[in-house]
């Protein structure tokens, strides 16, 4: 079995007004009346890719995609702000770019294209989306395809941007934090923030690239220069460090523990979750205390594995489950 479906072309696509002065990017690909499926994009900020297309049946699978707000071909786009994060938080559209405006649009999107009930795909911020969404809308929900979970808790946080990782990446830690000063560096989440805030654009520009390449350097179990250049590209690093500091300096406005401790709500909807073991942008207790929390789910851990999609057996095992699913369209 090929674990991807050969690449495809969108048959239309469009950009939904959300309100807020933001419009969203959207396009389907497959079967125009197949069975519906959104995917749900990392970062916040990543941006859809087309790669994301390829994990369904074209012939049985209504795909849909769109870009979040402030990513990709969505508007206003993030990079295009002329101030800081300061800024960010009202003129230029971030004030109104939560994880609830994002349920939100995904319910208009529905409701857009008509769609009844449709699946959810998503990994890393995608999962923490999918997680919010099908617990504010349950009954819209058919299936749930989870991969790398992440749920946006201050200890996932810590892990990743104040030290836990670091550890295992010492080099690339102090890379991370080159560009902070002795304050950011006792908190870099906040340290970046202020250096995101700059009015010095070569000063935000310097601190996204840095921010960006830390996890493109432990994205793969296998470290690959590949995901580190490709994470430090100005274009993809602005907006990916602006929207997820954002983000995260908000716990993505979510309690603490929120999507764990309310899974109950996802009992019905079947879900797969797939999980590297050696995942260090989302380490697996959070999958394991997901798929213990929610009544009927599945957990795949895969033994050699980190975070990346095509990290070893995580694209067989997606495959696997949207053909699984594709039987019950």
């Amino acid at each position: 079995m090929n674990e991807l479906y050969p690449p495809i072309q969108p048959y239309e696509h469009g950009k939904l007004d959300v309100g807020d002065g933001n419009t969203v990017y959207w396009e389907a690909c497959g079967n125009p009346v197949g069975k519906p499926v959104v995917v749900l994009h990392g970062g916040p900020g990543s941006g859809l890719a087309p790669l994301a297309r390829r994990h369904f049946d074209p012939l049985v699978y209504r795909i849909v995609l769109f870009d979040q707000r402030g990513a990709g071909r969505s508007t206003p786009h993030a990079a295009e702000a002329l101030g800081g994060l300061g800024a960010l938080d009202g003129l230029d559209g971030l004030g109104a770019n939560t994880t609830w405006h994002l349920v939100a649009d995904m319910e208009r999107l529905r409701e857009h294209l008509r769609i009844e009930r449709w699946q959810l795909f998503g990994g890393s911020w995608g999962a923490t989306l999918a997680l919010a969404y099908a617990q504010t809308h349950p009954g819209r929900v058919s299936e749930i395809v989870l991969r790398g979970v992440f749920t946006a808790r201050r200890g996932e946080l810590d892990w990743i941007y104040r030290g836990g990782a670091g550890q295992l990446f010492p080099e690339e830690w102090a890379s991370y934090l080159a560009p902070l000063d002795e304050a950011g560096r006792a908190d870099p989440l906040a340290g970046y923030r202020r250096l995101l805030d700059d009015p010095d654009p070569a000063v935000r520009e310097r601190a996204a690239v840095a921010w960006s390449a830390w996890e493109g350097a432990i994205v793969s179990v296998l470290p690959q220069e590949s995901f580190r250049s490709n994470y430090a590209r100005p274009e993809f690093a602005v907006p990916f460090a602006r929207i997820a500091l954002h983000y995260f300096a908000h716990g993505a406005w979510l309690d603490e523990g929120q999507l764990i401790r309310d899974a109950a709500k996802l009992q019905g909807i079947p879900g797969v979750i797939v999980q590297g073991r050696y995942d260090l942008v989302c380490p697996p207790v959070t999958a394991y205390q997901l798929h213990q929390a929610w009544p009927g789910s599945e957990l795949r851990i895969l033994p050699n594995a980190g975070h990346a999609v095509n990290d070893p057996g995580v694209l067989h095992e997606l495959r696997l489950a949207t053909d699984r699913f594709a039987a019950a369209a």
